[in-house]
């Protein structure tokens, strides 16, 4: 056993914390009962607002263990993710999802490309999914895993579109020769 003076580091926890939501709204609830009390959609309530209220006695009732909460001073919310964020999730970082899948299709020579469309296709599926950043990785690995198996059988493939169709109705991406015309061929998956 090692005892380990926790005085000078910083303990960063994140999640999505379902439920405590709904511990917050019990505590902070002043409405009345029955007929005056005001009844809303449970897709209507402000999340982030909600959650800047949170107060270490919501998280113990949540399940945490007071020793664990006096570790962690400040409490903040953070925004939930729209499309247009994923879209900048998925494209913007120097090792963003699709710059690795790129990478990755550049060491057998072949460019890899996805359009506007099924980029925001890719995105518009997590936002729907509820599923966020961490999802974007799987539906993007959903699209890719064949493609990754089948294009190094092939040297007549130089460029791979990635369309929305390719997103949304699971149809094969665009092959393309090194002349730019398109393949006839199909992946062999």
């Amino acid at each position: 056993m090692l005892k380990i003076d926790t005085r000078n580091i910083l303990f960063i926890c994140g999640g999505a914390f379902v439920g405590l939501d709904r511990i917050i709204e019990k505590r902070m609830d002043t409405s009345s009962m029955g007929f005056g009390k005001n009844v809303g959609d449970s897709r209507d309530k402000d999340l982030a607002t909600l959650y800047s209220n949170v107060l270490p006695d919501d998280l113990i009732k949540f399940g945490l263990i007071p020793e664990f909460i006096g570790r962690l001073p400040i409490h903040v919310a953070l925004n939930e993710l729209h499309v247009e964020d994923l879209e900048r999730i998925l494209t913007e970082p120097k090792n963003s999802i699709i710059r690795q899948y790129q990478a990755t299709m550049k060491l057998d020579n072949v460019e890899l490309e996805f359009t506007k469309e099924a980029i925001h296709s890719i995105a518009q599926t997590a936002f729907d999914q509820k599923t966020g950043a961490r999802g974007l990785r799987s539906i993007v690995e959903s699209i890719m895993t064949d493609i990754m198996y089948d294009v190094p059988s092939y040297s007549d493939v130089a460029r791979i579109v990635i369309e929305e169709s390719t997103v949304t109705n699971k149809t094969k991406p665009v092959l393309l020769g090194s002349d730019g015309k398109p393949l006839d061929r199909k992946l062999l998956t």
